[in-house]
């Protein structure tokens, strides 16, 4: 049975229905698959990082537009950065959103880029120290964590409102702030 072949001259497998399979042609087919997707990968990755590059190329050209687009991304670094920073104690996205804004903020500044290499070290090494840790220390990281979210839903007075919704009165319940 003769093969077809694809947009990139490679041959496609023949359906395997036909024949009986050939697990070492699978094997090597599949290998095959990997290295076309790969070459793509990095084709389009080029393509587009080209493209970028021409971007802001033509824009460090116009020096007031320069000005506006740096502004613009240390004011949109800036914001993700703090979100970011606020969002760590508690369970989600914060050491993501971190690096995110550190990334955003590297893209144009140079200080930027050292201290998120500073940043993705330490944290490499905290992980690593928290994960050599036993049971009991990470049970305590879990705890302190519930304890950050709990204090900071009652300072938000979330208990409270709730505790109005189902005719609950404690002044215990109640933020600090709106007492």
């Amino acid at each position: 049975m003769s093969s077809e072949l694809d947009s990139t001259g490679g041959s496609i497998p023949p359906n395997p229905t036909s024949e009986a399979p050939d697990r070492v042609r699978t094997t090597e087919d599949e290998a095959a698959g990997r290295r076309r997707i790969a070459t793509w990968r990095r084709r389009t990755s080029r393509a587009l990082r080209h493209r970028l590059r021409a971007f802001r190329a033509r824009v460090a050209a116009r020096p007031t537009l320069n000005l506006a687009y740096r502004i613009g991304i240390g004011v949109v670094g800036t914001v993700v950065l703090a979100i970011g920073i606020l969002a760590i104690p508690y369970p989600g996205p914060g050491w993501a959103m971190v690096f995110a804004g550190l990334g955003i903020l590297a893209s144009e500044f140079a200080w930027a880029h050292h201290v998120l290499g500073w940043v993705r070290v330490r944290y490499r090494k905290a992980m690593a120290w928290y994960s050599a840790r036993g049971l009991g220390i990470r049970v305590l990281g879990a705890v302190l964590t519930a304890a950050v979210v709990v204090a900071t839903l009652w300072v938000l007075n979330t208990f409270g409102w709730f505790a109005g919704w189902i005719g609950v009165d404690g002044e215990w319940l109640r933020s600090p702030l709106q007492r």
